[in-house]
């Protein structure tokens, strides 16, 4: 009796074995790098500073593609180790419309209107939400480990505004190149 069960384990536990016994089909490498790479952010306190965008009427975002209250703002850099190089910010936000690139607004205010933002130097869209290298935030150069980086918010209309408050938020950072 011990025999057929002492048979019956080995068996039971050869079948078990052999299933984890099969070869590697390949291998997964990752890569990266950790870098000393620094600014002090002068956007605000610890970086998160706040844009009032000014108060418009819904008549100036009257139809889809209107857009109002173009109101400037920079994140400004100091003591950048590397001294020189250049930088970008790299703007995430779920509040993201995959489709236009532009920040939904908060639930419970201002219906068919996004907030957009335009790169400083010549007013393109930056698509937010997008990949690093396809969002089209212009770098600035550092000098001396100081750099400006210069952008436009603007409400942009999807159709027809309703009056509400226009409210919503985006996280950057800041890339070294």
């Amino acid at each position: 009796m011990k025999t057929k069960l002492l048979t019956t384990l080995i068996i039971a536990g050869s079948a078990a074995a052999s299933q984890f016994a099969e070869a590697a089909d390949g291998q997964i490498n990752f890569t990266g790098t950790v870098t000393a790479q620094t600014c002090t952010i002068n956007g605000g306190t610890s970086g998160n500073f706040t844009v009032a965008l000014p108060k418009v009427a819904a008549s100036s975002l009257a139809a889809a593609g209107q857009t109002a209250g173009r109101t400037p703002f920079t994140i400004s850099l100091a003591a950048c180790t590397p001294k020189t190089g250049a930088v970008r910010a790299f703007f995430e936000s779920p509040n993201t419309d995959a489709a236009t690139g532009r920040l939904k607004l908060d639930a419970g205010g201002s219906s068919n209107v996004q907030i957009g933002l335009l790169n400083g130097s010549d007013q393109s869209p930056i698509k937010l939400g997008m990949a690093e290298a396809t969002q089209n935030s212009l770098p600035a150069t550092l000098a001396d480990g100081v750099a400006t980086l210069s952008y436009y918010a603007m409400y942009y209309a999807t159709g027809a505004a309703t009056a509400g408050a226009a409210n919503s938020r985006v996280m950057y950072t800041i890339a070294y190149q």
